[in-house]
């Protein structure tokens, strides 16, 4: 069987390039042909690891493939593994100039439509078209579809079994549910009030509620968390991106924003309870194979104001995040089995 080599480009952000690697899994695992380049930062590349036929090349966008100079050395560098295909899944002005080279040379390329239009006519104040937009993960696949693959995305969560880090190793032997929390978020506007969580914690003593993402702020709002709550566990500035996958894998249940930590639990197969204000899971950002009933939001007719978060969503003089009452979220972690 002849093999197929696909570079694929996914610079950022996070949540999305964790997306990606789940539709790749699936299309290796279809096209057995395919030997798979993929491009993005280089702190992502544990979301590939574990995908067979794939080679991983960081990006340095800051260093030596800094502006179109720097973007003509990295497509130098990636001609060298002999492409057949360019799958550009990112679709911003860095990429579309790495594809122009691309194209120039004669390689046979697609480029990730963002439905763009679609997007501003959900998030418009006015005649807001409120219907769910293509899956994210279904706008890449069409990618590799425009290519000639065969790709069908079966939509359904996979667990994995990982490892656990050894210095929670203590922490899973505990017979108590694992709760992994993801409570922060790059844009103020997807970050439900974090006081709220003083109440779930102290809700559930029972449970054991791990904390995931963040730098120096958000590790020391953890930290004061578990200060005051011995059942909070914090996992800021003490593991990689790989064993951040690994104990997510190992935990009953993710708690997270409309953020990175549910994209990641997709990855590892980790149900997720996502809680949604300003975006919305109708523009296709709901993490693979995780469900809309677990979706904590409050239907209004302002609702989604933003696609990314960055946007304010007032509902009647409250943003829309902070409709989400700790209640709502303490019921619905009740049901968890």
């Amino acid at each position: 069987m002849k093999k197929i080599r696909v570079l694929v480009t996914r610079f950022s952000a996070m949540g999305d390039v964790a997306m990606v690697a789940s539709v790749l899994r699936e299309l290796q695992a279809q096209n057995k042909q395919i030997e798979l380049l993929m491009v993005s930062r280089a702190h992502f590349s544990a979301f590939f690891q574990d995908i067979p036929n794939l080679t991983f090349v960081p990006i340095l966008p800051d260093e030596q493939h800094k502006g179109p100079k720097g973007l003509w050395r990295l497509y130098h560098e990636l001609k060298k593994y002999d492409i057949d295909y360019v799958a550009d899944l990112h679709n911003n002005i860095r990429s579309r100039i790495l594809t122009l080279f691309f194209k120039t040379a004669g390689y046979r390329l697609a480029v990730l439509d963002k439905g763009r239009n679609q997007k501003k006519d959900l998030t418009r104040k006015r005649k807001k078209n409120f219907q769910p937009l293509r899956p994210t993960v279904e706008r890449y696949a069409d990618v590799f579809r425009s290519l000639g693959f065969s790709l069908k995305l079966d939509h359904t969560l996979k667990k994995e079994e990982r490892p656990v880090p050894a210095s929670y190793a203590a922490l899973m032997e505990r017979p108590t549910l694992k709760l992994g929390l993801a409570p922060f978020a790059q844009h103020p506007y997807k970050v439900w009030k974090l006081s709220n969580w003083e109440n779930v914690f102290a809700a559930f003593p029972q449970h054991d509620f791990v904390i995931f993402g963040g730098g120096k702020q958000e590790q020391e709002i953890a930290t004061a968390w578990r200060t005051k709550h011995a059942n909070v566990h914090v996992t800021i500035g003490n593991l990689t991106v790989q064993t951040e996958l690994d104990l997510i894998s190992n935990l009953d249940v993710m708690l997270s924003m409309d953020s990175s930590g549910m994209h990641m639990a997709s990855l590892v197969g980790t149900r997720c309870i996502s809680i949604w204000g300003a975006t919305h899971p109708y523009a296709g950002f709901l993490g693979y194979g995780q469900a809309i009933q677990d979706c904590i939001q409050v239907n209004h007719p302002n609702r989604p104001s933003s696609i990314y978060g960055n946007k304010s969503c007032l509902c009647d003089g409250v943003e829309a995040i902070d409709l989400v009452s700790p209640k709502m979220v303490i019921e619905r972690l009740k049901n968890i089995k």
